[in-house]
């Protein structure tokens, strides 16, 4: 049998050749992304815990407090979720999940009205 080269499978090979270096670069801009929206995500959970510390006494105050903390919790948890992986993945997703259920409880306990 006599097997007979498509005169298109060089130029299929060029092509996927040439592809590579594009999803390298693509993922290489991805990774860059998430190695910025961590570090944002890392100085949010922290600005989030400093304002829970600072919160007055008054209910008001500590309501709209415990509000922004829960969104941001949500913010950061969907930038962990994107972009870590394996145990440190889960053991920040996990704190930051926490954190935000237990204060949304605690506005739906304390907060109504508010």
């Amino acid at each position: 049998m006599i097997m007979r080269i498509l005169p298109c499978a060089p130029v299929v090979v060029a092509l996927l050749l040439a592809a590579a270096p594009a999803r390298t670069q693509q993922r290489g801009a991805t990774d860059t992304a998430c190695a910025r929206d961590v570090l944002v995500a890392n100085s949010m959970q922290r600005q989030a815990i400093d304002q829970l510390e600072q919160a007055g006494s008054e209910a008001a105050d500590q309501c709209r407090v415990w509000r922004r903390h829960v969104e941001t919790m949500r913010r950061v948890a969907s930038v962990y979720g994107r972009c870590l992986s394996g145990a440190e993945r889960t053991d920040r997703l996990n704190q930051v999940q926490i954190s935000e259920k237990e204060f949304a409880g605690m506005i739906r306990s304390q907060c109504k009205g508010l």
